[in-house]
């Protein structure tokens, strides 16, 4: 049986863990910090519970997919409610609110631009097509060879991949509170809507045709059912042990070095930031220049809090978005003259709107996240002047004063990042998906020059996001079991 060590214990590191302890490979986890779930980790302080990192639930019957290859399902570990309304868009003049149906949404944008109904159902049936395309065709191959995009329903397709997602909304709608509305969901990607190519509109089904739900308890349930999935296969997972070396004899991987220790290992994953992980090899073994990494385009960085009201809050829904002031300068601000932005957009997420376990009997769980570019400079000082700043609005844009019901904050930035995750230039959400930094096009699952080491995660195939790092582990699993079949 071949011994296999995995480094991190994030979604993309517990995929491939699971699969590749189900082939009956014996498997190991290395975690650096003291629990697992690497960026979706757990806060509870006080009888509050904060989700860490990711707190939307996107794409259900990925997550459902994954558990139903190991004859599980969801249910079997965790709850899942479908919000209604699925969140709130807060303007400087007006509130726009996305129910659980696409009826719900066309009336609403019935309401904004007559018309826009209509060529909302156009925009998002074909939206729909892309996305049985992306999940069942593109993303599940390992990004090995330009080839594998070539199929006939991409060729199809093939303009779709040279036009934005930007171009693709404004043909169809004028109103910019409607365009803002569709261009968001591909911030998830981590790049502008200009230069994400259209085909990625299968990110707008994800949001109005699929939904947006929670698990109860929180996004961190999800780490808990796979970590017990993973025990339960057999993987053994080792936290606060933080991998120092990734070690090579004669160009084939024998295993790490943690906590001053040699761990042998027959092959070696790393879920860690693929740049960070390279740095573990000797400069020889590294397949890019450092030349290489600060080239590329990033999703964004993030500065949250985590914040405990002793109130129940109004006027807001279990995620909420602050668009209350310009879209496009604050998009420039992070990516075409990187800066911390002059007025911010930013997200308000409170759980226990919706899930009384997230907070203590009529009080509130609230996190808030301001997308910033990767790479700033991060200070206490930045951090509560910024922390002034969307308060301010966000107790205008909902008619309530709150912050003298703050029993505490606590906040996550660039700094915190790259301490805790190794995160490349402290990114929030890996490489970002743009037509260049695309399937094959993107950091190998596999290295060029160790033979037995892959890759898993945010910066590798298939790209950022909670349900692309499940894939990721898969797609490193199936190729380590192609090898050894």
């Amino acid at each position: 049986m071949k011994k296999i060590v995995v480094i991190g214990s994030g979604f993309s590191s517990l995929s491939v863990a699971c699969y590749l302890a189900n082939a009956g490979y014996d498997v190991a986890i290395y975690e650096k910090n003291p629990t697992v779930g690497g960026r979706a980790r757990q806060l509870k302080k006080e009888g509050f519970t904060f989700d860490i990192g990711p707190s939307w639930y996107w794409m259900p019957d990925i997550f459902e997919k994954f558990f139903n290859d190991f004859n599980k399902k969801t249910s079997d570990f965790y709850q899942l409610d479908k919000l209604d309304p699925a969140y709130k868009i807060f303007f400087s003049d007006d509130v726009i609110t996305i129910g659980d149906s696409m009826s719900k949404i066309c009336n609403e944008f019935e309401r904004i631009e007559s018309g826009s109904g209509a060529h909302l159902r156009d925009f998002i049936d074909k939206a729909q097509q892309n996305y049985d395309i992306a999940i069942n065709k593109i993303v599940l191959r390992p990004g090995l060879s330009p080839l594998e995009l070539v199929t006939k329903e991409t060729v199809m397709r093939v303009d779709q991949f040279f036009k934005s997602i930007s171009q693709e909304v404004r043909k169809r709608f004028d109103n910019p509170k409607l365009i803002s509305t569709l261009e968001f969901p591909v911030l998830f990607l981590g790049a502008k809507p200009s230069k994400t190519p259209s085909f990625y509109s299968f990110m707008n089904f994800a949001d109005f045709g699929l939904g947006t739900w929670h698990p109860k308890g929180g996004m961190y349930e999800i780490i808990k059912a796979m970590a017990k999935l993973a025990g339960e296969l057999g993987v053994q997972i080792n936290v606060d042990s933080p991998v120092e070396k990734i070690e090579v004899v004669n160009g084939k991987t024998t295993g790490i070095e943690c906590n001053g220790k040699s761990i042998a290992a027959d092959i070696v994953i790393s879920g860690a930031d693929y740049h960070h992980s390279e740095t573990l090899l000797d400069q020889k073994y590294r397949q890019y220049s450092e030349k290489y990494w600060d080239k590329k385009t990033y999703a964004p960085s993030s500065l949250l809090f985590y914040v405990g009201f002793d109130k129940k809050l109004k006027n807001i829904q279990h995620h909420n978005l602050f668009f209350d002031t310009d879209f496009e300068k604050h998009a420039e601000e992070i990516y075409d003259e990187p800066q911390w932005p002059t007025e911010p957009l930013f997200y308000a997420n409170f759980p226990s709107i919706t899930d009384e376990s997230m907070a203590p009997p009529g009080f509130e769980t609230g996190f808030f996240l301001i997308p910033i570019a990767p790479d700033l400079e991060d200070t206490e000082a930045l951090r509560n002047q910024y922390f002034d700043i969307i308060m301010n609005r966000f107790e205008k844009r909902t008619g309530q004063e709150v912050r003298n019901n703050i029993i505490f904050k606590e906040s996550f930035c660039v700094n915190d990042f790259v301490e805790q995750y190794n995160s490349y230039k402290g990114n929030a959400y890996g490489m970002a998906n743009t037509l260049t930094q695309t399937a094959f096009l993107r950091p190998g699952l596999k290295s060029k020059k160790v033979n037995d080491l892959y890759f898993t995660g945010q910066l590798t195939v298939p790209g950022p996001g909670v349900p692309p790092s499940l894939i990721s582990g898969k797609l490193v699993s199936d190729l380590i079991i192609k090898k050894y079949a």
